[in-house]
Formats: C-alpha cells, structure tokens, sequence
C-alpha cells in the first residue's frame, strides 16, 4: 500500500477542490489504494496562520479539523518525539518549522510527501506532485 503524508497546502486544496492540485496528487490521493496521511503539525500551521491573518479558510476547517479528516477517511498523523527530534536537527537553512515537521515526519514514516513546495527539495524525502 501506498503511503502519503499531505503538506499542509495539498490538504487544503483537496478540501476546497482547488484546481492547483495537481493531476498526479489528486489521482494519488483519490486511489483507494492509498493510504493518506494528515499530520497534527498541519492543524497547527493552519490555525497560527489563520490567528495571524496570513490564511483565510472557513472556520469549520479549524473547528472541525478531526471530523473533515476523518471524512475524507485520512489517516492522522501524531508529532512524536522523534519527530521533533529530527525536524530540529536538520542541518539545511530551511526556518519554517511546519515544513521541518513535514519533512521529518516524511522521512521518519517512509512516506511519499505531497507538495507543489520545492523547498522539500533540500530534505531526504520522496515527493509527489
């Protein structure tokens, strides 16, 4: 089975049918197939960027995090330790710390991350767009 870890963009866009999701993303996430993954950082992302004014989404998506996960029947993703571990020890310039949790829950888990980012580029991760 096919395993996916959504960055935080592709997520949303899956939510709103956004048509920048790309072809092979939205095949990707759409194959029954495939186990996707949403991760706890992404709810976090959302939410301190949404307070800051810097993301408008409709308020469901932060109130209802966990039951519009679950209905589109994707897997949620826990920050463990390790996690923080890894994200924190990266040795690349990269100071975002939603897209360093991304990259080391990617990595950790062994699964493909899907992103339209480049910057994932820099980190040990396999991606899909």
């Amino acid at each position: 089975m096919n395993e996916l870890l959504l960055d935080t963009h592709a997520l949303l866009w899956w939510w709103s049918n956004n048509p920048s999701l790309s072809s092979a993303a939205l095949e990707a996430i759409a194959d029954p197939d495939t186990a996707v993954h949403v991760s706890a950082a992404s709810a976090w992302e959302i939410a301190t960027k949404h307070r800051s004014g810097r993301l408008i989404v409709p308020p469901r998506v932060i109130s209802q995090f966990h039951e519009e996960t679950v209905a589109e029947s994707f897997r949620h993703l826990s920050v463990s330790y390790a996690h923080a571990r890894q994200a924190g020890m990266y040795d690349i310039a990269h100071k975002d710390p939603f897209d360093r949790m991304l990259a080391a829950q990617s990595e950790l888990e062994t699964m493909t991350l899907v992103t339209a980012d480049r910057a994932f580029e820099d980190f040990p991760v396999n991606t899909l767009w």
